[in-house]
């Protein structure tokens, strides 16, 4: 996948999901489980064709990456403002959810930046975008995943 399709393709993702928490959605098994699986599906594809030009500095700042991405979408995952309502349940992201966002954001163009400097030629860097943000809504998905349990409250049911 070229760089700029890839950039692309996690704009619109972001402008999907931090959209939908802005303005507030219900929580359905799909909305926490099909896009990130959609994500790290492609995310894994494109790392493995590209894994054995990867070296063992460019594996372990990935995986630096994506631990500090999964805190950040498990640290926005309890942001959230989560609701019982009669259609089930509803999320509505907080000014925190949003600033976790910015740094989110922030912190994936600083890596993808070092990445790009620290070994210029590399295909792996453009290859773990779909990667890393699926790992970060993930975590955010689990995180507000294990709240519902928590509060004991129902998803939203699926719409048709």
């Amino acid at each position: 996948m070229s760089a700029v399709i890839g950039i692309l393709i996690g704009v619109l993702v972001l402008v999907r999901v931090i959209g939908r928490q802005v303005t507030g959605s219900l929580v359905t098994p799909k909305s926490l489980a099909l896009m990130p699986a959609i994500l790290l599906g492609i995310g894994v594809l494109s790392l493995a064709s590209v894994a054995h030009l990867a070296t063992t500095g460019e594996l372990a700042f990935l995986a630096l990456d994506c631990v500090v991405l999964f805190g950040l979408g498990i640290a926005r995952g309890a942001s959230i403002r989560l609701a019982n309502t009669d259609r089930g349940l509803w999320q509505k992201g907080t000014t925190a959810t949003l600033l976790l966002w910015i740094v989110t954001i922030g912190l994936r163009i600083g890596t993808a930046v070092a990445s790009a400097a620290l070994w210029p030629h590399s295909p792996v860097g453009q290859a773990t975008i779909a990667l890393t943000v699926g790992v970060t809504i993930a975590a955010q998905n689990a995180m507000v995943y294990r709240r519902a349990l928590a509060m004991n409250a129902p998803l939203a049911a699926q719409s048709v």
